[in-house]
């Protein structure tokens, strides 16, 4: 395959979204192809003569063809072609069939993402097949040949005796990916490399040897102390009668920290989804005890022994809602107000909070940058991302100490993006919270922004400080870095997109803090909760509203098809069974269609669409919250 021509793609499948899906993933990450699409078995051979495919994605179950028949043809032909699966489902036993048999790779079509990075590595593994039959044809040919084309190589190459490990002969690749000269590293032994012990490497050695495998993984170590993930190609060659191993080294360091930072994202995803729908039940019980305390304590007087101790219920839910919050930020399902603003007013505007925070023994360092661009995002996030790293920065200063707070403009070119990976290029102003605290191991490092994890002693942390922030910048489309060694203190640097609209001022007066209902208007509320449709009827009722209840979304049609007057609003629950809170109003909006709607929830969803915060009201809410947004709706 030429690199500055198209690969080419062969397609065994009989469903065309299913091709136009693959192809579409494939064009995003930037692959230059052509492709032919197959179905059956006399078309799929046509295609290999006269295609010529660089890699092979096969479905594995259609109508007049399968997968593995195909991949059957392909392995008997005397050219090799990468053969990658691509599937709705298959079990592990199928799966190791599948690779046995020679696939180069097997993906499940809902993680059709990692497809351009199995193509990728499938020919990747191809050339290097290639390459190496090509250099063991040139041994053949002439030692001199050999040595000239061994030496001058791109490929990181040794030549291996395989008796006692020793470096026969290394090329020039080989000499700036290790650090050490040519002649260095021909006087050292594989082990010298090789992190793993003498007898895992005499292991692998053995196997190779014998033709148990010609691949292999290992660390190796560099002259300049860094470590590199490896993979190890390796031939038997001869000379003089004597079989060598020759060895073509391919770092896979990049390749492994991508994996490990996408497994990473993938089980902070999980965690997020699982944290949102704990916080989104707990909700709906905090709005119970949270409305049904306001109730009561409306019909006690301030004096009474009870009316205390409903206050410290109240209290105590209000607290509960702070953690739910928390969690809600982390899973991104918070709903949020962002606005376009100036950083550094921002910022300047809690640093008298933040040094109440911190306490007089630790100074705070306040740098902005100048002409800081503008960036969009909800106030009370930066609130929160000030508020949380400051604390856990004096946590870990003991004594005297310094937090330093910083901003600047950054542009990540293309050039710059892999080494700034997960950061995508674009312009960025870059906020950075350091301290000279104790700082944080490696191990540490990987887990702290997991819910409820902390390093803090028992009762002096709930361990969703970081964890919000990780919600709060990706909510907001950013990416967030820590930089920490132990003794030497941390910094975390936040990224946050540049805003090119004009920054907003807020109009304290545009809200009013309190306003009256409109009496007389009819109300229907729908929740699965019966408590919560009680708790709001009873406030709604006390404003003088007309209020209909409904438990599930088949009442609340039926309640509306039957009703006899105007329903001025519908306020309705997001999630529910058999039906979302979004379709339960487009069905009662055909019936009254003046109708206005408020969407209510523990979790907030995307299935509002183009809906504002003016319609939506998060769990768990205030009587005066309830009131004061309804009377909003019915005043405008």
């Amino acid at each position: 395959m030429h690199p500055d021509k198209p690969f080419k793609i062969l397609f065994v499948e009989d469903v065309q979204t299913d091709v136009e899906l693959a192809k579409r993933m494939l064009k995003k990450e930037g692959l230059n192809f052509i492709y032919k699409v197959v179905e059956t078995e006399e078309a799929f051979r046509n295609a290999l003569y006269e295609f010529d495919p660089d890699v092979i994605i096969s479905d594995y179950s259609m109508p007049t063809f399968d997968g593995m028949s195909a991949l059957k043809i392909a392995r008997a032909m005397p050219e090799f072609y990468p053969f990658i699966l691509l599937t709705g489902s298959i079990n592990e036993e199928t799966a190791v069939t599948c690779m046995k048999a020679g696939a180069n790779d097997y993906i499940i079509k809902e993680h059709i993402a990692r497809l351009p990075f199995a193509v990728v590595e499938a020919i990747n593994k191809s050339l290097a097949i290639a390459e190496k039959e090509r250099i063991e044809t040139s041994l053949l040919e002439s030692e001199r040949k050999f040595r000239n084309i061994f030496y001058n190589h791109s490929a990181v190459k040794m030549i291996v005796d395989p008796e006692n490990g020793s470096i026969v002969e290394a090329n020039k690749a080989a000499a700036e990916f290790y650090g050490w000269s040519v002649e260095e590293l021909e006087s050292m032994n594989i082990m010298q490399l090789k992190n793993s012990s003498p007898e895992q490497v005499l292991e692998s050695l053995n196997k190779v040897m014998s033709g148990e495998k010609t691949n292999c993984f290992f660390q190796h170590k560099q002259a300049c102390g860094n470590t590199a993930d490896v993979e190890l190609f390796c031939s038997k060659v001869q000379f003089n009668n004597k079989d060598y191993l020759h060895v073509i080294v391919h770092d896979i360091t990049e390749q492994n920290r991508l994996k490990e930072q996408l497994r990473q994202s993938q089980k902070l995803e999980s965690i997020g989804r699982l944290a949102g729908g704990m916080a989104h039940d707990y909700n709906n019980i905090l709005t119970v005890i949270l409305n049904y305390s306001e109730l009561a304590l409306t019909r006690l007087k301030p004096g009474d022994a009870v009316y205390s101790y409903i206050g410290e219920i109240k209290s105590a839910a209000e607290r509960s809602n702070r953690i739910t919050s928390q969690l809600l930020t982390f899973a991104r399902s918070q709903s949020y107000n962002p606005q376009t603003l100036d950083l550094n007013g921002a910022i300047e505007d809690m640093l008298n909070m933040l040094t109440s925070l911190i306490g007089e023994s630790i100074e705070l360092e306040w740098k902005p940058a100048e002409n800081l661009w503008l960036t969009k995002i909800d106030p009370t996030h930066v609130d929160q991302i000030l508020a949380n790293l400051c604390v856990n920065a004096k946590d870990a200063i003991d004594g005297d100490g310094k937090i330093k707070i910083e901003t600047k403009n950054v542009s990540i070119d293309q050039d710059s993006f892999k080494s700034n990976s997960p950061i995508i290029p674009g312009d960025y102003i870059v906020l950075t919270i350091s301290d000279n605290g104790c700082g944080m191991d490696e191990e540490t490092q990987k887990n702290i922004f997991e819910p409820f994890f902390t390093t803090k002693e028992h009762g002096k942390g709930t361990g969703l400080g970081l964890s919000t922030i990780y919600g709060i910048v990706k909510q907001n489309d950013g990416f967030i870095s820590v930089n920490s060694e132990p003794g030497k203190g941390t910094a975390f640097d936040i990224y946050l997109k540049r805003a090119y609209d004009v920054a907003e001022t807020q109009n304290n007066n545009e809200k009013e803090d309190s306003i009256k209902m409109t009496k007389n208007k009819t109300i229907l509320i729908v929740d699965d909760e019966a408590a919560i449709t009680k708790a709001a009827s009873e406030i709604l009722e006390n404003f003088g509203c007309n209020v209909l209840t409904a438990s599930d979304t088949h009442d609340a049609i039926k309640i509306a098809e039957e009703y006899e007057n105007d329903i001025d609003i519908l306020i309705t629950d997001m999630i529910m069974p058999k039906m979302n809170g979004k379709e339960l109003a487009d069905k009662i909006s055909l019936i009254y269609p003046d109708i206005k709607i408020l969407f209510i929830s523990g979790y907030y969803s995307d299935v509002l669409g183009n809906q504002t915060d003016e319609y939506f009201l998060q769990k768990p809410f205030k009587m005066s919250e309830l009131a004061n947004k309804v009377g909003m709706i019915l005043k405008n």
